[in-house]
């Protein structure tokens, strides 16, 4: 799993997906989980995680300072962070200018800085004994076991994921500058888009593809940010552009942190529940048909969960 932020609710999450996951697995000593914060929260962390035994499940819990090849030579983000213009875009906005642009507001948002919302493009160099591997955001629930995804022939592709257009909504163009040449030329504006925050990789095919090396092609490309603005999606639709397996939408239910549509008979049917969007679940302005979902895989027991406000 790799989060986005930390924070005592954030990490609470951590511990609740892990929880609902081994609630559901048929077989959670088999399980291995690898969850990565930063160098501030590791101890406490780690701490939190030795506090139960979660069915003898094995949980390794390491700090991103941990992978030292991840520095600003190797990762275009990082570099690109260090730059005086996009320090600038960040740091210098004047607040009238802000208010008038809601698209520049929203790609403020501190998740965009963090190196930790950009780890899932490093997932084979970060394990490499690994063949494959379940990525999980840490505002996701499982509900169901998962280890059905290690059955599925996924044709040779990396990247198992739940497409999410319909209609004309959540296509290619909606994500990036199909204006620019190099858009226009590589890629189908009316392609499918597809979700992160359940994805199943196979890392075998990955190092084949060398999509690592594509994601970097292009992320070096969109330094002055031509070819899309920010964020992880629209560079992940670029890198799988044609390595992706659709999954059975059962998989992987979106959509609890902003939209109220969402029947319970689908969320019922779900193997994970997505919490994307700004109402989180921990919040108080999550949703109260969708928070009891996240609610009942939190242990209360736990001190620093009851020095939370999750706006029960």
């Amino acid at each position: 799993m790799a989060p986005k932020t930390d924070s005592n609710a954030a990490n609470a999450e951590r511990i609740s997906a892990i929880e609902g996951q081994m609630k559901n697995a048929k077989e959670p000593w088999k399980h291995v989980f690898h969850v990565v914060t930063d160098k501030m929260n590791l101890g406490a962390m780690q701490v939190m995680f030795k506090l139960k035994e979660y069915k003898g499940a094995h949980v390794e819990v390491k700090a991103v300072e941990d992978y030292t090849f991840l520095n600003s030579s190797y990762v275009p983000v990082l570099k690109q962070l260090e730059s005086a213009n996009l320090q600038k875009f960040y740091f210098e906005n004047k607040l009238e200018n802000a208010t008038k642009d809601t698209t520049n507001m929203k790609f403020r948002n501190p998740k965009y800085l963090s190196i930790l919302n950009h780890l899932r493009f490093y997932l084979p160099e970060m394990y490499p004994k690994l063949h494959r591997i379940l990525f999980l955001d840490d505002d996701v629930v499982v509900q169901k076991d998962l280890t059905g995804l290690w059955e599925i022939d996924m044709d040779g592709k990396v990247n198992g994921a739940v497409e999410t257009c319909f209609g004309s909504f959540h296509r290619y163009a909606q994500y990036m500058n199909f204006s620019h040449p190099l858009i226009k030329e590589k890629f189908n504006p009316k392609a499918c888009a597809w979700a992160y925050g359940m994805n199943f990789f196979d890392l075998d095919a990955w190092r084949r593809e060398k999509c690592t090396e594509e994601y970097h092609y292009w992320q070096n490309l969109n330094e002055n940010r031509t070819l899309w603005k920010l964020g992880t999606l629209p560079p992940g639709l670029i890198t799988f552009y044609s390595t992706t397996k659709p999954l059975d939408k059962t998989w992987h239910v979106l959509g609890l942190g902003y939209n109220p549509s969402i029947s319970m008979d689908e969320i019922r049917n779900a193997a994970v529940v997505h919490f994307n969007g700004n109402m989180k679940p921990w919040l108080d302005i999550a949703m109260n048909q969708f928070r009891p979902l996240w609610t009942k895989h939190v242990d209360y027991d736990l001190e620093f969960v009851q020095a939370c406000n999750f706006g029960l």
